[in-house]
């Protein structure tokens, strides 16, 4: 399909040099700006709360949440469910429209690989915490013991230790083997011996030869193949977390597909609220460009539309099922003790997305920004109320209770934040945020398409 000629993937004008010399001069030449400085100390600062929240969990025990009995899951399973889903947004950019021959993906796929990566690393701390005892964590892998502490592999949390480790593994040599030559370019272009030294050992030898290209799209393919799969099974099997079970609200088969688009959607949620801000504060219109922003929107929409399904067909096969324990998991939701919070989703997932059906709402940079954010607390509402009110009345009155999360709770949830941002921070500093040798390849064809 011909592209719009308004909306073009990298605005006329620039060259090969031009925008070699854009994106690594924000590495290179553009020093730490006193906004950069002061972005990163509050980062580093919300960092150092989830380092003391841990500390103090470690020293005082699992008491310190709001946790208990019926609620033995908490704050820690609804944020490591949200970051995953995060995740996935950058794996569906690099991966799946690599593959599809999507160009559109070229400018915002080195940050939303990025943005991945840290937020596995912001998934894996909820669960490893979450455990009661961290520091046996090591007996949930397969390994050789003498003791035969065997994994349990009939336990979902084995199945997630599987699932987000090969996630976390395959994502972060997809994103380092894309690095490759461009950490090469920053090599060539670093006026500092010891900068020139750091980018030359991270960048292998590289040299730009036929040889070497050959055998990099070889292994970019290789492990693109290697990572879609990945996008579907990792959040259907963070779902099986939930869909094993007999509690209502947690047994139903549509979880695998809708917890897959529930990620996709906050995921591209999140490349959005990250991305316009980025890209306005250093000057990157002309390689993110409107075109990028509306298909992101696009993509949103239909994921959103897809989660919205879900919520239909929950109801209805509760419905459906004519099973009174069904029935009233939607009504306790629709009615309960929980019902704001339900409604909120209901709004932020729902109601407010359907706007962008209109191109002047999807062009309109300001209102996609907060759009972006309403999905974002859209979804973990999302997570909350699949978790929580599943839990806190079941199927025996007598054991229903109420969950109230602590400010350890709050404290944790939000210095996972300030480690998502505190890595995003060092990421923009030192190395590309847009693929530099692929923003290159535009350039011929965007000027062909912009001849008169």
């Amino acid at each position: 399909m011909t592209e719009p000629h308004h909306m073009p993937l990298i605005e006329p004008g620039h060259t090969h040099a031009t925008v070699t010399d854009k994106i690594a001069a924000i590495v290179l030449e553009r020093g730490v700006s006193k906004g950069w400085i002061l972005g990163f100390f509050v980062a580093f600062s919300l960092f150092n709360v989830l380092a003391l929240s841990v500390a103090y969990l470690v020293y005082k025990g699992l008491g310190i949440w709001g946790i208990n009995n019926p609620v033995g899951w908490g704050f820690a399973i609804v944020n490591f469910v949200w970051w995953v889903g995060i995740g996935h947004a950058g794996t569906l950019i690099s991966a799946i429209l690599l593959l599809l021959r999507q160009e559109w993906r070229t400018s915002i796929n080195r940050f939303a690989e990025a943005m991945t990566l840290f937020a596995v690393s912001c998934a894996g701390i909820f669960p490893l915490i979450h455990v009661g005892r961290p520091w046996v964590a090591y007996w949930l892998l397969p390994y050789p013991n003498t003791m035969s502490m065997w994994p349990q592999f009939r336990s979902p949390l084995l199945w997630d230790v599987f699932a987000v480790s090969t996630y976390a593994t395959v994502s972060a040599l997809f994103w380092y083997v894309g690095l490759i030559p461009d950490l090469a370019t920053l090599r060539d272009r670093a006026k500092n011996r010891l900068v020139q030294i750091v980018y030359g050992v991270m960048a292998l030898g590289w040299t730009g030869s036929a040889k070497h290209w050959f055998r990099y799209e070889t292994a970019y393919l290789l492990l693109a193949g290697l990572a879609t799969p990945l996008v579907i099974s990792v959040h259907s099997v963070v779902s099986f977390d939930f869909a094993v079970s007999v509690i209502p609200g947690w047994h139903t088969t549509v979880f695998p597909p809708y917890f897959v688009a529930g990620a996709i959607f906050s995921g591209f949620a999140m490349v959005l609220t990250l991305t316009i801000p980025i890209r306005k504060i250093y000057g990157l219109e002309d390689f993110i460009t409107m075109r990028h922003l509306d298909n992101m929107a696009k993509v949103m929409l239909a994921t959103g539309l897809i989660v919205g399904y879900g919520y239909l067909m929950e109801a209805f096969m509760a419905w459906y099922s004519g099973s009174p324990y069904e029935q009233f998991m939607i009504w306790n939701r629709l009615t309960g003790p929980y019902a704001v919070p339900y409604a909120g989703l209901l709004l932020c997932n729902i109601v407010i997305p359907q706007v962008l059906w209109s191109g002047r709402v999807r062009r309109n940079i300001p209102l996609l920004f907060v759009i972006s954010i309403i999905v974002n607390i859209g979804m973990w509402l999302e997570r909350f109320i699949i978790v929580v009110t599943s839990l806190h009345r079941d199927y025996l009155p007598s054991s229903w209770g109420m969950y109230y999360p602590t400010i350890w709770d709050w404290a944790t949830f939000a210095g996972s934040i300030g480690l998502f941002l505190t890595l995003l921070f060092l990421f923009i500093r030192v190395l590309p945020m847009i693929s530099i040798f692929e923003m290159r390849l535009l350039v011929p064809a965007n000027r062909k398409e912009n001849a008169p």
